[in-house]
């Protein structure tokens, strides 16, 4: 058959005829999705298409050791899940992320593709069904237990690139750490002058905090690993072998390479995606750790002239099309704006999670992709913000060391030596005058140059000590 834009076939559903274009794995189902779903032009995150050619795989596989599916058949349906599954068909998967609740319509999709393939393997013609993508592929399966299956598990394999991305950060900070060890610089609290801090020491605490994120995304994501694969419809595990749940879940933890176990509850796995919601809500906690980093690099970075400047920022490209020689911290403004996407797609899923009635959570399809794109646009994000940005940052240390010398605050190192009134009326004069700290108490004759030597000792300013012999002298001195 033929029509004006070219060849096509004729497929029939559950609700009647309807012409498909010749060439497509895809079938009836899934163009009648395409129809009804016109929103966003986004389609199946690449690693939700690997996480179901997958299943599809193991469920052939364990179908086929039960003698549920015939192995000629089986076969064919492994074969073309793994060709799924290796990213072959991806642009077979036309359907709209935003579609119907469940997800039954990318399910469909997946399992036409896999049909169309399997009986193309097998000899046939594309829309002959040799394989049929409901009674063969999708044999003892539902939408409403892969599918929850396939989000999990795509997140899991997703992760596995986040993790060295982040590791890679936490090390540039690290590493960092050891560079500026040495480099004093005025500490800040409430964005007023607080006692001098070292900057590796600020740069260590950025290192940890992606230390802390790695274990906190980890821990969210073990909850992940239970699924409800073999419960079918309603989570009672109706038209499946009894063994085939445990066979299915074998198999794909060998094919993923991921620790999954059946679920203890196939109903509860099918009720609640509160693992989804645990790991989103990891991912946010990191977004709201690098913003809060990218706001620091951004603010030590100003000038440079007129800001900070007690760091330098890569040169990138040109930061104005008015103003000439102008350089933008672009890493640290991209590390904020995808960081509020993430934060955005915690609220989607939040509200997707708590949106489930009864035996079925329907707004899977919304909790996959906001879940997904969070740890795909977090990891190519933080590979960038560690390449080109963090591990290029220098310190301008001359411009350090004149703030660390020049904070009012550095006066609180004078309490154990003069206490803190007189301290205070210093920072007093040193705010109305201009004149550093120091050298008001050198003038007024209240330190000796020793006691100055120690009071400017970087160790001694940003390390817990023991207390000082002047202490104990300035107070016999005021009983």
């Amino acid at each position: 058959m033929s029509s004006a834009t070219g060849a096509t076939r004729q497929e029939k559903d559950s609700i009647g005829l309807k012409d498909i274009p010749a060439h497509v794995y895809y079938g009836v189902q899934t163009a009648r999705a395409v129809e009804n779903y016109p929103i966003s032009g986004m389609r199946a995150h690449p690693t939700l298409i690997r996480a179901f050619g997958l299943i599809k795989k193991a469920a052939a596989l364990a179908n086929k050791e039960l003698k549920l599916v015939d192995d000629k058949r089986a076969d064919a349906i492994v074969a073309a899940a793994t060709e799924v599954a290796d990213g072959k068909w991806n642009n077979e998967f036309v359907v709209d992320v935003f579609q119907a609740g469940a997800g039954v319509s990318f399910h469909m999709n997946s399992n036409e593709v896999i049909a169309n393939r399997a009986t193309e393997i097998m000899g046939g013609k594309l829309g002959e069904y040799l394989v049929h993508p409901n009674d063969h592929v999708n044999y003892g399966q539902s939408t409403n237990d892969v599918f929850p299956t396939g989000m999990r598990l795509g997140a899991l394999l997703e992760l596995e690139k986040l993790y060295p991305a982040l590791d890679g950060l936490a090390s540039a900070c690290e590493k960092k750490a050891k560079e500026f060890d040495k480099v004093m610089k005025s500490g800040r609290t409430h964005m007023q002058d607080a006692v001098p801090i070292r900057l590796g020491q600020e740069f260590a605490a950025y290192g940890l905090a992606m230390r802390k994120a790695i274990a906190s995304i980890k821990h969210a994501s073990d909850g992940l690993r239970e699924l409800g694969l073999g419960g079918s419809a309603v989570g009672t595990g109706i038209n499946t072998h009894p063994d085939y749940r445990e066979k299915a879940i074998a198999q794909l933890s060998g094919l993923s390479g991921q620790k999954l176990s059946a679920a203890a509850d196939m109903r509860w796995a099918m009720q609640s995606n509160a693992a989804m919601a645990e790991v989103s809500s990891s991912l946010r906690n990191l977004a709201l750790e690098i913003i809060r980093i990218s706001n620091d690099v951004r603010l030590m970075s100003s000038g440079p002239n007129t800001g900070f400047a007690e760091i330098n920022l890569p040169s990138l490209q040109p930061g104005s099309s008015i103003m000439p020689g102008k350089i933008n911290p672009v890493m640290p403004e991209l590390a904020a704006m995808v960081s509020f996407q993430v934060v955005g797609n915690d609220t989607a899923v939040a509200m997707a999670v708590q949106g489930g009635q009864l035996e079925l959570n329907v707004m899977m399809p919304t909790m996959s992709y906001s879940v997904m794109q969070s740890i795909t646009i977090l990891t190519n994000m933080i590979n960038v913000f560690t390449d080109r940005c963090i591990s290029g940052i220098t310190a301008n240390e001359n411009r350090c060391d004149f703030y660390a010398q020049s904070t009012v605050s550095l006066a609180t190192a004078l309490n154990p030596y003069i206490g803190y009134a007189k301290a205070a009326d210093i920072v007093k004069e040193s705010v109305a005058t201009g004149r550093s700290i120091i050298d008001i108490a050198r003038d007024k004759k209240l330190l000796s140059e020793k006691e100055i030597e120690e009071i400017l000792d970087p160790v001694r300013m940003t390390e817990p000590q023991y207390p000082l012999d002047a202490a104990k002298d300035r107070d016999k001195k005021t009983k």
